[in-house]
């Protein structure tokens, strides 16, 4: 089976939870044995860094990948208020992609193409004049869900009205997606169930999480000393506004009770306001070169996410490390776990409290988290199994 894979940023090197997930996805394929051909988009944002990238991926996927200037234009961004495309999709069309895309469907045969995200379908007409392959829309997350949490969450009525204006027009562009692809993979049971209520034919739907080799997470002994940390980009809006809710409003609670804690906060662009003077018990890590070995440095990962859709990879791969997970729930939505188990939960104040304290009196369990997180995700999220079930959802798209 031929795959081309039409990416919104370079999989790789895996910056974010979106790179993870799709550089999994290609791995899970290649180690299937089907040919992986990868199309991908790069932004001033998600640069392509191909002296971080090995010659061997680089010839295994016949990798390719084009600039394109998807920064907000506010003169743009103004006058989309006055037609029925959505502005956040249409940032990513460029003329010299499509015609690359264009020229490459021309010249090769693809039994699936599969875009990665609803970012990916603005060259959808494209594949459908050029291409008798299957067209399948991985969705990360349900884009318009994101934008209405937004808004609902957002005091500011300007400002709230203008998120429903987005999330309505995103709403509107996938349900017209719906009716042109072949088959839709989405990422966690929500998004497949919301998909099926917008009349997706449950046939040509699946779930297919994140997928990871757990080999590739090296078991290590917990840190001695309890710490919190965040990892995540706050250029992404719902990290940025769940970590500031956290800050202001549960950390000064947190540092009283418990003034040797310490909050990591690690990622791309962090605001210069986050800093030990405002916040005091908080240490600015940023971008960190080995995700991996910061989170295994550490002992409890934060996820604080307030208005988010779809599933975080970081949670995973925190599980994968046997990190003890302290998550909102919707911060821990798409993940099918058990509560105070699996994952902890906490929406409040309260919450946060209750479960740190238990942590602090009952330090055993930082311990024993560490053989239920790795067996949790071994259960559920290894890469060959998934990619296996994946490879049999294409094939029945195949012979329809």
């Amino acid at each position: 089976m031929k795959v081309l894979q039409l990416c919104h940023k370079p999989p790789k090197p895996s910056l974010d939870g979106g790179c993870l997930a799709m550089d999994a996805l290609t791995k899970g394929l290649l180690d299937q044995g089907h040919e992986v051909k990868i199309l991908s988009i790069h932004t001033s944002k998600h640069p392509y860094l191909k002296d971080k990238l090995d010659d061997s991926y680089l010839k295994t996927t016949s990798f390719e990948s084009i600039f394109v200037d998807t920064r907000v234009s506010i003169v743009n961004a103004f006058s989309n208020l006055f037609t029925q495309d959505s502005y956040n999709i249409n940032r990513f069309f460029s003329a010299a992609f499509d015609i690359r895309l264009k020229n490459l469907l021309q010249n090769e045969k693809f039994d699936i193409i599969q875009f990665e995200s609803l970012f990916m379908m603005p060259y959808l007409s494209t594949v459908q004049k050029h291409s008798n392959g299957k067209r399948v829309l991985r969705s990360h997350n349900l884009e318009y869900l994101i934008w209405q949490r937004m808004a609902d969450s957002t005091k500011n009525v300007a400002k709230k009205l203008y998120l429903k204006h987005l999330a309505k027009k995103l709403e509107l562009f996938e349900l017209d997606v719906i009716k042109k692809v072949h088959g839709i993979v989405a990422i966690t049971k929500e998004d497949y169930e919301k998909y099926s209520s917008l009349n997706a034919k449950k046939s040509n739907l699946i779930t297919i999480p994140f997928g990871i080799n757990l080999a590739e997470y090296s078991e290590e002994d917990p840190p001695e000393e309890i710490s919190l940390f965040h990892l995540g980009s706050l250029e992404w809006t719902p990290n940025l506004e769940g970590v500031t809710w956290f800050l202001e409003h549960i950390w000064p609670a947190i540092r009283e009770e418990f003034p040797k804690l310490v909050f990591y906060l690690a990622g791309r662009k962090i605001p210069a306001k986050f800093n030990e003077e405002n916040y005091p018990g908080i240490k600015v890590v940023g971008e960190v070169a080995d995700a991996k070995e910061f989170i295994s440095s550490k002992s409890i990962m934060l996820v604080p996410i307030l208005s988010a859709g779809g599933m975080r990879v970081k949670i995973i791969e925190g599980m994968a490390l046997g990190k003890i997970i302290l998550s909102t729930k919707l911060g821990a939505e798409g993940i099918d776990f058990k509560e105070n188990e699996d994952i902890y939960l906490a929406d409040t104040k309260k919450d946060f409290l209750k479960n740190i304290r238990d942590f602090h009196e009952n330090p055993e369990k930082i311990n024993t988290q560490k053989k239920v997180s790795r067996e949790f995700v071994c259960a559920n999220f290894d890469n060959q199994k998934l990619s296996i079930k994946l490879t049999e959802f294409y094939l029945n798209l195949l012979d329809k």
